[in-house]
């Protein structure tokens, strides 16, 4: 491979930063006039057929059945439970801090990675940053008040954060699950798999009986062409910085994109940012950091651009 241009690793850093960092903002606007679930499942539609064409353009061998279903399992775990579960929680969570929340995932890896059987347990300095990051959520999520004014739909929040869990659950499983040799392959059929079942999700939810084009704005429409265009953008983006940097430099996207989604937010999605948010927004990405820049700590499996997320870095 070619050394890249500083330009090229910049505008890389950028697009993952930048785009990924301000889906949350986009799925939030989306969603306040089209169905969540057929919101996310065109998008992971769109996204996976992309993928798998562009894949196969360049020499991917054929899927067996068996990559099919590994790869729609991870799917269903990451495109359903993770994005699709985030997107109908932005209908009442602000989207800066359903990111925060997202941003969790690498600690729920460390903890699920630690359960399974012949699991390693964490070292010191990432046991400060589990009990750092999930006490800055729970005091973020506030159940007693104890902050002031609530803020958070508990609902909502709750949602997110079992997105996460079953977002690293998947992430945990595609690292030992029989899949494609092509990188680009899997996650064009994750997303895929993960987009039809959201589709049908859509439908015995109502969804489609209830949508109206007539009733979708042109916002809502920039921002579902966004995350469903853009977003698979950054994704090619993050693969090729995998390659051209190196895996820790492309995590670091796992604590700029909280800091990104809740800066847009405040700016642009006109949500609130107290004093209270922002202590406990500091510690779960200080929390974040101490876990994703830890040696021998299991990376986040990505499939493009979460709501989750946005992840980590690919097991291959």
């Amino acid at each position: 491979m070619p050394r890249p241009s500083r330009v090229a690793i910049v505008s890389a850093f950028a697009a993952i930063y930048l785009i990924w960092g301000s889906t949350y903002l986009a799925i939030r606007f989306g969603v306040a006039v089209i169905p969540p679930f057929l919101m996310a499942g065109v998008r992971f539609l769109v996204g996976g057929l992309a993928f798998i064409a562009w894949a196969w353009s360049r020499g991917a061998a054929r899927p067996s059945a068996r990559d099919w279903m590994t790869t729609g399992l991870i799917g269903i775990l990451m495109a359903v439970g993770g994005n699709g579960l985030v997107s109908w929680a932005l209908q009442t969570v602000q989207s800066g801090l359903g990111a925060l929340l997202v941003s969790l995932v690498p600690l729920w890896v460390v903890l699920i990675d630690w359960l399974k059987p012949s699991g390693h347990g964490p070292s010191g300095r990432v046991m400060l940053g589990l009990l750092l990051g999930f006490g800055g959520v729970t005091l973020l999520i506030d159940p007693t008040d104890i902050g002031g004014v609530r803020q958070v739909d508990p609902i909502g929040a709750g949602t997110i954060v079992v997105a996460g869990l079953l977002w690293a659950g998947g992430s945990v499983y595609s690292r030992h699950a029989p899949q494609p040799s092509s990188q680009a392959l899997s996650s064009g059929m994750q997303m895929l798999g993960g987009g039809v079942v959201l589709l049908g999700l859509s439908a015995l939810a109502g969804e489609f009986s209830r949508f109206e084009w007539a009733a979708v704005s042109a916002r809502a429409l920039g921002s579902w062409v966004y995350v469903t265009v853009l977003g698979s953008v950054a994704y090619g983006s993050y693969l090729w910085l995998f390659k051209a940097s190196t895996p820790a430099k492309a995590a670091t996207y796992a604590y700029v994109n909280p800091v990104i989604a809740l800066l847009l937010g405040y700016l642009l999605g006109d949500e609130s940012l107290s004093a209270w948010t922002l202590g406990c927004s500091a510690a779960v990405v200080a929390a974040v950091l101490l876990v994703v820049a830890s040696p021998n700590v299991p990376r986040p499996v990505v499939t493009p651009p979460a709501g989750p997320g946005s992840g980590g870095v690919p097991s291959r």
